[in-house]
């Protein structure tokens, strides 16, 4: 947990929750759900996700010290060819920022498919009582598009990237550590 408090990272402005959701370019359908928090600091819950990166420390499938470099590294992940990122992001007062983060972080590793389940638990948790609870992540995206005010954008990326998922991204980030010691 020292790590995790020493990595730290307040983002600068209001606080905000970002919701993640990949789509396969193919079918339409989501392949991925995520949920970032931003309030006293900046941490991503990537339930049964596959990122890694070594300078993000991670407990329980929240990774702290999610710098605006690493949100970068997180989006630019999952963008490419065969899947876009669509985020969806909720201006929220900072106790709800506060509540998510304590939320997120009591919630534990998620079991593989269930990131969907786990963001939209969450949501609910925190009173979007309109986002259903949903195994799939493009149910989740749209329950949270409906939201007031939430604001939408779209990360296409036709580009397959060195630590792209299909290129065993973990063990290249791994690799990359080692050789940087």
């Amino acid at each position: 947990m020292a790590q995790a408090q020493a990595a730290a990272y307040r983002a600068p402005g209001a606080p905000t929750l970002t919701v993640y959701t990949m789509i396969s370019n193919l079918s339409g359908r989501g392949g991925h759900s995520a949920l970032m928090v931003s309030g006293s600091q900046r941490v991503l819950f990537d339930p049964a996700g596959s990122w890694y990166h070594p300078t993000a420390p991670e407990r329980g499938d929240v990774f702290f010290g999610m710098t605006p470099g690493l949100v970068e590294f997180y989006e630019d992940y999952h963008a490419r060819p065969s899947y876009h990122v669509v985020k969806h992001e909720i201006a929220v007062d900072a106790a709800t920022a506060e509540r998510a983060l304590q939320l997120v972080q009591a919630h534990g590793t998620a079991g593989k498919a269930t990131c969907g389940q786990s963001v939209s638990g969450v949501l609910r948790e925190l009173g979007f009582t309109s986002v259903k609870r949903a195994w799939f992540p493009e149910r989740v995206m749209r329950d949270v598009a409906a939201l007031p005010g939430v604001r939408e954008t779209k990360r296409f990326d036709d580009v397959e990237d060195p630590w792209s998922p299909e290129r065993g991204a973990r063990a290249q980030a791994i690799a990359l550590e080692k050789a940087a010691e």
